[in-house]
């Protein structure tokens, strides 16, 4: 029995030993799996190098759209920390827009796959580093915006792989001028690079804080004392004598504005009052919800390719006459939801193209001030307006402005009725007087547009 018993067990370790060797790791199913394996290792390392690369984010939100024949990628307000990869776009972009997002280091070849853009656009990011080769192989690139950032330095040989290079702004940026931006302000003040780092201006050190890097001479940033630097203890006083920085009465457009250039120029401003200095190319200015309640003359003298201006909701009470004087291409003018009563004479004249005149909001008050504006629409049928209604008096709130107006022309107000003529006017013996000289010579010394027209006798002298 116990014989049998044996025999069986011995039976069965036999038929079991093949599949305990199939198991075994080796050739077959096992180096299969191995491979296998091995090939999905290899695909999950890919992925973890690509997110901890240039394409960390793939931003599959961003959107793509073409204009005059260019292909945009926009990227704005993405919350990205890192450049989206380049394969992520169907096409090769020539603009990328990476503007208000959350990058703090543009890393070595961080914009490798993108050798066909023509601009690109960094500002308003949280960028304090930018590391020699970033820009590589971006040899078409002409215009690159790092304004809004935390730059402290920046060398010469960051931009040696951007040859075309024509436009770069470097702005409200805290530049810290010593030794190691050398290069960089030296290459900004070569006379061919005009349009390279206008405005920027230094932080550090106090002496030179607030001076443009195109005006620092070179010669001196070397021999400034590093503030960081605590191993020359024994000085004590800086090199070189304190100087008090100017102060600006006005606000600056540069420095208080966003410029955005693509696809097209605007300004979005946060002030309260018009900034001086805007740029003349510039197309759209968003002066809408600041503080600015009066518009003063020739403070948009300078913007003659202006287009669109947006002043809504500032609380303005009053416009000068030539406040808007130089704007002759402006298109649309948005003054809704301000407190104006009317427009002064002569505010609208330069606008010889507008076409949108947005003017709701306003509490409009209905008297004989409000005329010009409705004559100057007259005018102009084609100017599209809307929101012109009467606030005040309470006879006429509800009603619209051309209403009021036609109706004051209709019934001619008593103040400027004449119960009689005047006997200056009839008496032909008072004719020719000492008086009516006087007159005639006040009437000259008037302006030409108030002058009465004159009759005139052609004598010919033989």
């Amino acid at each position: 029995m116990r014989v049998t018993s044996s025999l069986l067990l011995a039976s069965l370790l036999l038929l079991m030993l093949p599949s305990i060797e199939m198991k075994k790791p080796g050739k077959g199913r096992g180096l299969r799996g191995a491979r296998h394996k091995l090939r999905r290792d290899r695909v999950r390392g890919v992925g973890r190098h690509s997110r901890s690369g240039p394409s960390k984010i793939a931003a599959p939100d961003c959107s793509e759209f073409t204009e005059s024949r260019d292909i945009y990628v926009d990227c704005q307000e993405r919350r990205l920390t890192s450049i989206p990869t380049s394969k992520t776009w169907s096409k090769p972009p020539k603009h990328l827009l990476l503007t208000r997002n959350r990058i703090k280091v543009l890393r070595e070849g961080a914009f490798f796959g993108y050798e066909s853009l023509i601009s690109l656009d960094l500002q308003q990011n949280q960028i304090s580093l930018v590391e020699d080769g970033a820009f590589e192989g971006l040899i078409h690139l002409k215009t690159l915006l790092l304004q809004h950032n935390r730059l402290t330095t920046l060398s010469e040989e960051t931009l040696i792989p951007m040859p075309n290079l024509s436009y770069l702004r470097l702005y409200d940026n805290p530049w810290n001028c010593l030794c190691q931006m050398d290069s960089l302000i030296r290459t900004l003040q070569v006379p061919s690079n005009r349009n390279l780092g206008n405005y920027a201006r230094c932080a550090e050190p106090l002496r030179l804080k607030g001076m443009k890097l195109k005006q620092v001479d070179p010669e001196i940033l070397c021999k400034e004392t590093d503030p960081t630097d605590v191993s020359q203890g024994d000085e004590t006083e800086p090199i070189f004598p304190l100087e008090p920085v100017p102060i600006r009465t006005k606000p600056d457009a540069i420095t208080s504005c966003h410029t955005y250039l693509f696809p097209e120029i605007r300004m979005d401003c946060s002030l309260t009052e018009v900034p001086a200095g805007i740029p003349e190319d510039v197309v759209h200015i968003d002066l809408s919800y600041n503080s600015i309640n009066h518009l003063k003359p020739r403070d948009f003298l300078g913007a003659r390719s202006l287009r669109t201006l947006n002043i809504s909701n500032n609380n303005m009470e009053h416009m000068d006459t030539g406040s808007l004087s130089g704007l002759l291409h402006l298109l649309a003018l948005d003054l809704s939801n301000n407190k104006l009563h009317s427009v002064q004479y002569g505010v609208l004249e330069d606008l010889y193209f507008l076409s949108v005149l947005k003017l709701g909001g306003n509490p409009w008050v209905c008297d004989y001030s409000i005329h010009y504006m409705v004559y100057w629409l007259r005018l102009h049928p084609g100017v599209k307006h809307s929101g012109l209604l009467c606030h005040a008096p309470l006879e006429h709130v509800g009603e619209s402005v051309e209403e009021y107006v036609h109706s004051y022309n209709r019934e001619c107000p008593k103040d400027r009725q004449r119960s009689r003529p005047d006997p200056d006017e009839t008496d032909p013996e008072l004719w020719n007087t000492p008086m009516e000289v006087q007159g005639e010579l006040e009437e000259e010394l008037e302006p030409s547009h108030l002058r009465v027209p004159q009759k005139y006798q052609i004598i010919r002298l033989s």
